[in-house]
């Protein structure tokens, strides 16, 4: 089968042809039909990220697809069930094996596309929101990087939530994707002061951070006493160092969020989190951007679309059957 691997991490990774794998106990071997890029990805190619596994290795996080056979002892999900995977690692393949119990059915009407990139972006939103920074209605949420996978997760389920929502991204496309996912003030990082506009605009409650870098201080200094900022992610590629002082005189708290770590440590918090997800996306409540689309082919060029932020929302892999 074809597989985009890293071989090395002084050298580009490549599109391969490697050996089939077969399902052992406990796991399901899915066909996958596509594949969502996420940051960590870039990280992990580099081997920089904190579960990146010892090449070669195939890359992709997180799939969607069909189960083609279980495993021993594998009841659950059954061939033929369509379903998303958080997978770690492997997803940029025509096949994968995987943990049965990681598999998440989706539902008929949710396209591979949408599953695909469906899991990280809402999930680390959700619980983020819901669990650590503790949302409130009618709180004053601030979201750094807003047109990005998961930053346009959050600006919709913060509006869902009841917040009022400030988006913050560079460009009017991309502003104009996050007002429709809810944002109700639009800041361009291109151009603005972000800490007089959001200060004019009453000052953050609760700020989403998935960026890093100077964002994160003029965040953090236009952030309301006893606000939250969560610590998603650095797509700016540099870690801010954090003022103990400022968060001491503002009563405000940090608070560092891994969704992929609830895997190891409280995973029924995670499958609760989904199932909501999954009901909401059921309902109609949810709609899912994907902003581009490349096959596996092209799988490094749909890596430089997620390196450059060149498109709003989630970047897919697809793998043609």
């Amino acid at each position: 089968m074809k597989a985009f691997r890293v071989t090395a991490f002084s050298q580009a990774p490549a599109l391969a042809e490697v050996e089939q794998p077969e399902a052992g106990p406990g796991e399901v071997l899915v066909r996958i039909a596509a594949c969502g890029l996420n940051f960590a990805d870039l990280l992990m190619m580099q081997g920089k990220y904190q579960d990146t596994p010892p090449p070669p290795f195939t890359m992709g996080m997180e799939i969607a697809g069909t189960v083609e056979a279980t495993g021993p002892g594998v009841t659950a999900p059954a061939p033929g069930t369509r379903v998303a995977v958080f997978a770690g690692a492997g997803g940029l393949a025509e096949f994968g094996v995987f943990p049965a119990a990681r598999c998440v059915p989706i539902p008929d009407t949710m396209p591979f596309e949408e599953a695909a990139g469906f899991l990280v972006a809402y999930g680390t939103s959700h619980l983020a929101l819901t669990r650590r920074a503790r949302l409130r209605e009618g709180e004053r949420l601030l979201v750094l990087g807003a047109a990005g996978g998961v930053g346009l997760t959050a600006v919709e389920l913060g509006a869902a939530m009841g917040a009022e929502v400030i988006a913050v991204a560079r460009g009017p496309d991309k502003l104009q994707a996050a007002q429709a996912a809810g944002a109700r003030h639009l800041i361009d990082a291109r151009t603005a002061d972000i800490r007089s506009e959001v200060k004019a605009l009453g000052g953050a409650d609760v700020v989403y951070d998935a960026v890093g870098g100077g964002m994160f201080n003029e965040a953090l200094r236009a952030t309301n006493p006893e606000g939250r900022i969560l610590a998603i992610g650095f797509a700016s590629g540099e870690v801010p160092q954090i003022p103990a002082n400022h968060l001491l005189v503002k009563n405000v708290d940090v608070i560092g969020f891994y969704w992929g770590g609830y895997m190891r440590f409280a995973p029924d918090v995670l499958t609760g989190s989904l199932a909501e997800l999954m009901a909401m996306y059921a309902e109609g409540r949810l709609r899912p951007h994907v902003g581009a689309t490349r096959p596996l082919a092209l799988a490094d060029e749909a890596l430089a679309l997620l390196k450059d932020r060149g498109v709003a929302g989630k970047v897919v892999v697809t793998i043609p059957g």
